[in-house]
């Protein structure tokens, strides 16, 4: 299947499927993946990999578009237990490392997810390299997208190529998590008005991650949330954390009930895969 992409339509059903599929791609091997932006995208397709982090950069005459993958299988998010829930409120901090300071310019009481900020600095400079060197050749629309820890790593390269005077046309993501705090997702927002679209499954729990105490949680979300999927209007998505939440002592969920969530989580990971978001994507076009 070809897909397009619409440059002056924001949120557009067609920009997601078109981006969803790219959010898809990212995750096969380069070879693969290559072949598959080729054909039905007609882009050229480059991977950029850093230690546990990648993505794709794709480009035509047209377009750019940024692809970060998500977690190394998008049918298990194993590896993001600790990131989204053990150490969640340990790891929202003032962001350290190299890109501190373009991030720090989100607000002195701005505060940031320190490993997806740690994920994103693993890649940041070649991804930044490669999109910069295209607009040099000429002045093109990108397009930032990806699915899960990708889609966090979206929102934060997205902010960091606008740190870079690089303007982000539009920015969809996938079952994304949080990234940070109210004042930093606030930044976000001003910055990138109208052009966040954040897909959100509704029975997918990953959006309503990262959060240690499901009580209190001081994450926050970008907008703008597109609800997906039968029964999205006023459902209570939290309600089978708040039923193991209140066995927490002083807001804090101990080991076993830690256990208790993450073993919840799990159980509905196919509703955080990328073959649900296409699917549901796909309906949106019917």
């Amino acid at each position: 299947m070809a897909y397009a992409l619409y440059e002056d339509a924001f949120g557009d059903s067609r920009n997601a499927q078109a981006l969803a599929c790219a959010a898809d791609y990212a995750y096969l091997p380069e070879a693969e993946a290559v072949a598959k932006f080729k054909s039905d995208f007609g882009m050229a397709a480059r991977l950029v990999s850093a230690d546990n982090t990648q993505a794709y950069v794709c480009t035509s005459d047209d377009h750019i578009v940024v692809a970060f993958r998500g977690t190394e299988s998008p049918t298990s998010i194993e590896g993001l237990k600790d990131w989204l829930l053990t150490d969640a409120v340990n790891l929202l901090m003032i962001p350290e490392g190299r890109l501190g300071t373009d991030l720090v310019a989100a607000g002195v009481a701005a505060r940031f997810h320190q490993g997806f900020v740690n994920a994103i600095a693993e890649i940041w400079e070649p991804v930044y390299q490669a999109v910069d060197g295209e607009l040099r050749k000429s002045d093109r629309p990108l397009w930032v997208t990806g699915h899960s820890l990708g889609g966090a790593l979206a929102l934060l390269g997205g902010w960091l190529f606008h740190r870079k005077m690089i303007s982000v046309h539009q920015i969809y993501t996938f079952g994304g998590p949080m990234i940070g705090n109210a004042e930093a997702v606030a930044a976000i927002d001003r910055e990138f008005k109208g052009k966040i679209f954040r897909f959100v499954h509704s029975p997918d729990p990953v959006p309503r991650l990262p959060m240690m105490s499901l009580i209190a949680n001081q994450y926050s979300h970008c907008e703008k949330e597109v609800l997906v999927g039968e029964g999205a209007v006023g459902q209570d998505l939290l309600a089978p954390f708040r039923t193991l939440a209140g066995k927490a002592v002083d807001g804090v969920l101990n080991a076993t009930l830690i256990d208790d969530v993450w073993n919840d989580i799990a159980a509905r990971v196919a509703a955080h895969g990328m073959a649900s978001y296409r699917k549901l994507i796909d309906s949106l076009l019917k």
